[in-house]
């Protein structure tokens, strides 16, 4: 069995220091785009697009028909939020929830609990 050395030894060695640096190891894109469409299905909230109201089974079943068709493009997590859950493709609008008398952006309720999720499975 061959070892390795010399410059490629050095990069292999730096490289794996600097992923376990950052401490932070996420889940797989799909794995995190499942738990936020599970957890879109599971909450009681009331969801705003283009300003009409709907349940949460709607809400999530509309923005996973919208990644179903454009998913190839979609590289992250953070992309899914940005892109497909948070504002229309047609009007531009951003979508709005509203969760115990409290309303604020599905972007900023979807990054809080993708947040959330990747603290629990660091």
């Amino acid at each position: 069995m061959k070892m390795l050395s010399g410059p490629l030894l050095l990069i292999c060695i730096v490289s794996t220091i600097l992923l376990l640096d950052t401490g932070i190891v996420y889940a797989d894109k799909s794995d995190e785009i499942n738990h936020l469409l599970e957890f879109m299905a599971q909450s009681d909230c009331t969801y705003v697009r283009n300003g009409k109201e709907y349940s949460a089974l709607e809400a999530r079943d509309h923005i996973a028909s919208k990644y179903e068709s454009v998913k190839w493009r979609i590289k992250t997590t953070e992309a899914f939020i940005g892109k497909i859950a948070s504002r229309s493709s047609l009007s531009g609008k951003q979508y709005l929830i509203r969760c115990e008398g409290e309303e604020q952006t599905t972007e900023q309720w979807l990054f809080r609990e993708l947040g959330n999720y990747r603290n629990r499975h660091q």
